[in-house]
């Protein structure tokens, strides 16, 4: 049987990193509807990802699963405490502010392989895993020591890359990340260079404003590490 996970909490840094996106900014927040400066959904993903990584380790960064749904803002400086509560074939964390439950992300050892990807190809990134990726949980107080000691890349740069494909490709002003299905397909280091390739799979109309899907496939020298579906909402209704 898999080691089970343990409770995490930790105080929601706002990494001032992610400004260009004004929720996580006080005053872009307030204009959205918030009651402050959003803590980016991948910070929060990062914590999500603690209890999974502490009690299952590299087994779970090679070739495990998540999949996060964000249902309430979390705001800077907020104690996030992070659950584990036990289900069928994964283990659901959720990140909780107080009674109110901000985040799920059910983990899971295994996964199905991923489909070929289809949708409309959307220009490829290729980059570098220097310190603005690697070093991204640390800034946001996720201090496991095992990436730094087994020289891995932490989980939660998976999800930013695809982050970054809306910011660059899919978004022009506030946005916000709603949901991501993550497949590790194996390890990364640091300087490691990446390809992101990704898809847009879908875009449609819901009561909060315009959502896109986009099918996003990461690679290390053409060897698969990551395969993750990724929903934001791209265009906020006022």
């Amino acid at each position: 049987m898999p080691a089970p996970l343990e409770p995490w909490s930790i105080a929601a840094v706002n990494l001032a990193e992610h400004a260009d996106n004004p929720v996580h900014t006080e005053a872009g927040g307030r204009a959205a509807g918030y009651d402050g400066a959003v803590v980016a959904g991948t910070t929060i993903y990062a914590y999500l990802t603690r209890p999974a990584a502490a009690a299952w380790g590299e087994d779970w960064l090679r070739q495990g699963s998540a999949t996060v749904r964000f249902r309430a803002p979390v705001l800077a400086d907020e104690r996030v405490d992070l659950v584990p509560a036990s289900g069928r074939d994964d283990v659901l964390v959720e990140a909780r502010l107080g009674d109110t439950v901000a985040a799920t992300c059910a983990v899971a050892l295994g996964h199905e392989p991923p489909n070929e990807p289809i949708g409309t190809r959307l220009e490829p990134l290729a980059l570098e895993l220097d310190d603005r990726w690697v070093g991204y949980a640390a800034r946001a107080g996720e201090d496991l020591e095992l990436y730094d000691t087994a020289s891995i890349v932490h989980p939660v740069v998976w999800p930013s890359l695809a982050n970054r494909v809306f910011a660059t490709q899919l978004v022009d002003g506030a946005w916000v990340h709603t949901r991501s299905e993550i497949r590790h397909l194996g390890l990364a280091r640091p300087g490691d260079a990446v390809l992101v390739e990704a898809f847009e799979v879908d875009r449609f109309e819901s009561r909060s404003g315009e959502r896109a899907v986009v099918d996003v496939r990461i690679s290390v020298d053409g060897r698969p590490v990551a395969a993750i579906e990724h929903e934001a909402l791209v265009r906020l209704n006022s």
